[in-house]
């Protein structure tokens, strides 16, 4: 059985306990790989454009006459062999790069990059951790004892915008509901701090991928 770090807010003591999750007993490799370019995909703008010669402005009168000048032949300006002209199989921001992948998949992934965590020992499952108001004093002795240096992911058992506003001004740190969580923000990040509840939400939703039949590694 894995166990996972404990760590209580109000005292500040680290622990250890059991998780009684089923997260399988290997790393889908493969699995894994495709589903994290699918979210990079998901997340590319695309936004590289150049113009064709129908979107250059200017005129189209040809710069000289077509013989007797000693100069090779001109159409226009717009020729791409020109400086200043157009762009020949340039891209166009027309384009889209997202793709989906099976929803059964994803959480396979998912689950599969927890167990990884776990089996690391990146996990943290911190108690007492509330959020009345926005507070980063509070929060600033938690990520020293918890995860001292490396990216942190927060997962929060419910959104809470106080928690978002705690951790915001904190370099390398990300915060997420568990029910939003998916295995790029897992794999993203060296440490994962849970709130009480936040490991539930997120094992439960694992658990769905294991009635079927798991995607091969």
């Amino acid at each position: 059985m894995a166990s996972i770090g404990t760590y209580d807010v109000s005292s500040g003591s680290a622990g250890q306990k059991d998780l009684e999750a089923d997260l399988g007993d290997q790393l889908l490799y493969r699995t894994l790989k495709d589903v994290i370019v699918q979210y990079q995909a998901n997340s590319r703008q695309g936004d590289a454009h150049t113009k064709v010669r129908t979107e250059l402005a200017g005129h189209k009168k040809k710069p000289w006459k077509q013989k007797k000048t000693g100069r090779a032949r001109a159409g226009d300006r717009r020729s791409p062999l020109w400086r200043g002209g157009a762009t020949v199989f340039g891209p166009r921001n027309t384009r889209r790069w997202g793709y989906h992948l099976p929803k059964k998949q994803r959480l396979v992934a998912l689950r599969s990059a927890l167990f990884g965590k776990v089996q690391d020992n990146e996990v943290v499952e911190l108690a007492g951790l509330e959020f009345d108001q926005p507070s980063a004093k509070a929060v600033r002795k938690v990520l020293a004892d918890c995860a001292p240096q490396g990216t942190v992911l927060v997962l929060l058992s419910e959104p809470n915008e106080a928690a978002w506003l705690s951790f915001r001004n904190f370099p390398q740190v990300s915060v997420r509901a568990a029910s939003d969580a998916n295995a790029y923000d897992l794999l993203a990040h060296k440490w994962v701090l849970c709130q009480e509840g936040a490991l539930d939400v997120l094992t439960k939703r694992c658990a769905k991928s294991r009635t079927s039949k798991e995607v091969s590694s």
